[in-house]
């Protein structure tokens, strides 16, 4: 074949591909949201005279047309796959893979963020609490304190990120438990740590606010696999995790509300629709709610507890309830601090503020 010809297919080729990849782009359906990322895919932009004139609808068109194109999911693992294997590069989005865990880089530690943090939990403590009141701080390390150094990536001074908020928070007792904690207490696909691992911490946090737990516990494993939020963000081929959770007495027993929504619901929410949802995990008390109150009607004490938190909390917190008579869940991302007087009596409870490192370091997301 003549080298004119060789152009010539070339040429027909391209236009072929080029019209048949906008014939898709036109014709296909287009999704709202992305499962795999969890999170809202940009809409066709308006078109108007304002928009072409500053050049800002191009720009939202050209974002709207990422997030639309064919076979998006499938092209992002290719690109994912000979970013790390083929060129080398040390992580895709942001996420990387190491020793089989998934996780997400954060570093360094942002210290002007750490002030914010214990300046509104400070807040907190001179607006409601009182002498009578025992407060507690704790500290969750994210996975990255168990795989980025050992993996060679970028890692914070894990030991100094907590002496920071130990130092500052001088309104609380620092319970440490850094320590009972390891690569295998979290999720090789998410962000959180497992429940049926934590056991150990949730008795350490007990007994240092004064309390003892309940050993009747029971395990259970869900059917369904679990593909957390960086599964979904890598788009690397990963195999999944399983969802396992922890009954007892206390546990079956107990009745929670939920403020925001105004409604009771189950401690664990294992139907089918929640647990192969956007985001299985928030099958435990369904997720980072604004306030939810567990009460424990069989306690053997009269104790209560305020805990502040973040998602991680969703999970320890009914390991706890066998110690308390009654929880208020807050997460003050969601719901200011202000309006907690018209539905917690913060008188003569415990108060824990419960935060991991991945909130701490961005605490601009706190109220």
């Amino acid at each position: 074949m003549g080298t004119k010809k060789k152009d010539f297919v070339l040429c027909i080729l391209f236009a072929l591909l080029f019209a048949g990849g906008f014939l898709l782009c036109l014709l296909l359906p287009k999704d709202k949201y992305s499962e795999s990322e969890r999170r809202l895919l940009l809409p066709m932009p308006e078109f108007g005279a304002a928009g072409v004139w500053s050049g800002r609808f191009m720009s939202d068109f050209e974002a709207y047309a990422v997030d639309s194109f064919p076979f998006r999911n499938f092209l992002r693992s290719i690109k994912a796959v000979t970013a790390l294997h083929i060129f080398c590069k040390q992580d895709n989005n942001g996420i990387y893979a190491a020793e089989d865990f998934l996780s997400a880089m954060e570093y360094p530690v942002n210290e002007a963020s750490l002030k914010r943090a214990v300046g509104r939990f400070r807040y907190i403590c001179e607006k409601y609490l009182t002498d009578e009141n025992q407060v507690y701080l704790s500290v969750i390390p994210d996975k990255n304190c168990f795989l980025a150094k050992e993996g060679g990536y970028l890692s914070m001074d894990y030991a100094d990120f907590e002496y920071q908020m130990e130092e500052q928070a001088d309104f609380a007792t620092y319970i440490s438990i850094s320590d009972l904690l390891e690569r295998d207490d979290y999720y090789r696909t998410d962000t959180h740590w497992r429940q049926e691992k934590i056991m150990d911490v949730a008795e350490r946090l007990a007994l240092s606010m004064g309390t003892t737990l309940s050993e009747d516990y029971e395990i259970h494993t869900l059917e369904q696999d679990f593909y957390g939020v960086y599964y979904g963000q890598a788009a690397l081929p990963f195999a999944p995790d399983k969802l396992m959770y922890v009954t007892g007495e206390d546990i079956c027993s107990c009745q929670v509300y939920d403020w925001q929504n105004q409604r009771e619901m189950p401690v664990y929410n294992i139907s089918d629709e929640e647990t192969t949802g956007r985001d299985p995990y928030e099958m435990f008390l369904s997720g980072s709610l604004s306030l939810i109150t567990i009460k424990n009607p069989y306690a053997q004490t009269d104790k209560k507890l305020v805990m502040f938190r973040d998602s991680f909390g969703s999970s320890i917190a009914p390991l706890l309830i066998s110690g308390y008579a009654q929880i208020d869940l807050v997460d003050i991302r969601y719901i200011h601090p202000d309006h907690l007087g018209q539905f917690i009596d913060f008188n003569h409870c415990d108060v824990l503020f419960l935060y991991s490192t991945l909130v701490l370091n961005n605490s601009d997301t706190i109220k």
